[in-house]
């Protein structure tokens, strides 16, 4: 797969004509030329609904968004002209986001990078006014990093998936534990329970979801169905069971949020009835969520055609619904459980993870190390 190194909508998507599809070539033929021999990559088309666009400009926020399926990072923003601007960079395997007050912290395979923002306030270059810079990266080894989060103090904390624990970034080793669930009799790089999201809350880790209590190898897999918990970290306390795959929890105006994607809903948790309230079904695959004003923005995949994601309750509702699973963003207006805006993907990308919304930013873009700009771009502090 070749590397598309700028903005990268040879179609883009105008307001004017909404439905029209923006087509990316994810086969960049003047680093590799086809040949009979040669595999042809299927390309990206990217659509959106009427009001996607204005809904970003009314919103005044850009989006960034991970598929470890193709290893890719998205920044989505708007074009002076109000067209959409896609910007992708390429990291091996990326995961989990989240924001800093200038920037963002990404998981890739075996390290996790910091991206700070070397724009001055105010600066453009080109139409976008962030300039993401893979400023710091820490080499954990493959911990299967999923869901992140930066407390109070400023330290990042992460969901390790491998070892079944919440952890934090160490100077000399691969991690630090900082809790894990007290049903696993040890940390071991098994992958239990499935551990994968975390919700932070007034700067602190306060809730995390897994997919089962299982306390052996791989065990998860067999509890797939309705074998997913809430954890209150605190407390170090179960307090719901019954989830199905549960991902992203996220608090918000007072309410916890998830992703119940075993069944392809958005809901809230009824903390004091310990029941989850659903109010919204979608159609993918659910991961990654990001909240905004009365707006939810969730990540939708296509399940993929193995033991892990088939036989879910999702196989059910998609069916009775006559639809079939997308990939892609879904904008949900938590007052009623509407989705009046979605993105679509077709193509190549069929599996998002994590999705984070970046308010008071119009267009993005980001540095990699596929390309020359990362030798070229350069800062002095004031």
């Amino acid at each position: 797969m070749g590397i598309l190194v700028m903005d990268c909508a040879a179609r883009p998507i105008h307001p004017t004509f909404p439905d029209r599809p923006s087509i990316i070539d994810m086969e960049n033929t003047t680093v590799m030329e086809q040949t009979e021999n040669t595999p042809v990559t299927p390309p990206l088309e990217i659509s959106t609904s009427r009001q996607m666009l204005s809904w970003m400009a009314e919103q005044s926020l850009s989006m960034a968004f991970t598929t470890y399926q193709v290893g890719k990072l998205f920044l989505l923003g708007l074009k002076p002209n109000q067209e959409l601007s896609i910007f992708e960079r390429t990291f091996n395997r990326c995961m989990g986001l989240c924001t800093t007050p200038n920037g963002l912290y990404m998981s890739s395979l075996h390290q996790v990078w910091r991206f700070e923002n070397v724009f001055a306030p105010g600066q453009q270059q080109d139409g976008f006014d962030r300039l993401y810079v893979p400023q710091v990266g820490y080499t954990t080894g493959d911990l299967d990093i999923h869901d992140m989060g930066v407390d109070a103090d400023g330290r990042l904390l992460f969901i390790n998936t491998l070892f079944g624990c919440l952890a934090t970034l160490s100077e000399t080793h691969s991690f630090k534990s900082v809790w894990h669930p007290s049903f696993l009799s040890k940390l071991a790089a098994e992958d239990r329970c499935h551990l994968n999201g975390l919700a932070m809350k007034e700067g602190r880790a306060a809730y995390a979801t897994a997919v089962s209590e299982a306390d052996v190898a791989d065990g998860w897999r067999e509890h797939r169905r309705q074998g997913g918990i809430l954890i209150d970290i605190a407390r170090d306390e179960i307090i719901l069971r019954g989830l199905s795959m549960p991902h992203s929890p996220r608090w918000h105006d007072g309410k916890l949020w998830l992703l119940n994607s075993g069944t392809g809903e958005l809901g809230y948790v009824d903390l004091e009835a310990g029941r989850f309230e659903p109010i919204c079904f979608c159609p993918g695959y659910l991961r990654g969520l990001s909240l905004h004003g009365h707006f939810a923005v969730v990540g939708l995949s296509k399940p993929r055609h193995n033991k892990t994601f088939s036989g879910l309750p999702l196989d059910d509702l998609l069916r009775s619904r006559h639809t079939e699973p997308r990939c892609g963003l879904q904008v949900i207006d938590l007052r009623t459980g509407d989705a009046p805006h979605w993105l679509r993907m077709e193509g190549i990308v069929e599996e998002l993870y994590d999705v984070v919304l970046l308010p008071q930013v119009r267009r993005p873009m980001a540095l990699g190390f596929h390309t020359d700009e990362i030798r070229r771009v350069l800062s002095i502090e004031p």
